[in-house]
């Protein structure tokens, strides 16, 4: 089972949705927070902005809904009710049994649109943040997914070439990014992992 995935040389894992099961979780958060500031709640068309630093979600949902909301201080309140509900997150078992598979056999990375000190809080607790080599959060990029920076940025600290890496996502945002860095994706889709290459317009 494990065979196709051999010819990579680094492996790079998104977080949330893939890794642990904390979406649910961010969209109690961001209901929570609507009801706070009084904007729109579509728990449907936020989850299609899983990928997306929270500051970025709410510029996103000033121009769907036409607000001017203050995007800094709405993620500051969201991201605090997420780190206090999120207490007890599952792991995601298709990605997991990958990435426990190769850990210590290949250069192993997160690259997440979670900030910094909530991934590392959420990998401690799920005991993976001494699994992975490499952290990429939000707070190291500018231009986060579906731009491709995450992935490259993980590629470069792993000291691979992004073409050696493979990405696991859980979002469209996610694979756009994976193919904008020239990379393989695997989707996580249900309870397993579907292949989606990239392929090169050359």
């Amino acid at each position: 089972m494990l065979e196709k995935y051999e010819q990579y040389q680094g492996f790079i894992f998104d977080m949330d949705g893939t890794l642990l099961d904390s979406m649910p979780e961010h969209l109690n958060a961001w209901e929570i927070t609507a009801k706070k500031f009084g904007f729109p709640f579509s728990r449907d068309w936020l989850n299609g902005l899983g990928g997306m630093p929270s500051y970025k979600i709410v510029a996103e949902i000033n121009r769907e809904f036409d607000l001017q909301l203050d995007a800094q201080e709405i993620a500051r309140f969201k991201m605090v009710t997420f780190d206090e509900i999120a207490t007890d997150i599952e792991i995601i078992e298709c990605t997991n049994k990958v990435l426990q598979a190769y850990v210590g056999k290949k250069p192993i990375a997160i690259g997440t649109g979670s900030q910094r000190v909530l991934a590392e809080r959420l990998l401690c607790l799920s005991g993976l943040f001494n699994k992975v080599d490499v952290l990429v959060s939000a707070n190291e990029v500018e231009a986060h997914k579906p731009n491709p920076d995450t992935f490259l940025k993980a590629a470069k600290l792993l000291n691979l070439k992004p073409s050696a890496c493979v990405v696991f996502e859980d979002t469209e945002l996610g694979k756009k990014a994976a193919h904008a860095a020239k990379m393989d994706c695997y989707m996580v889709e249900g309870n397993k992992l579907v292949f989606y290459p990239y392929i090169t317009n050359d």
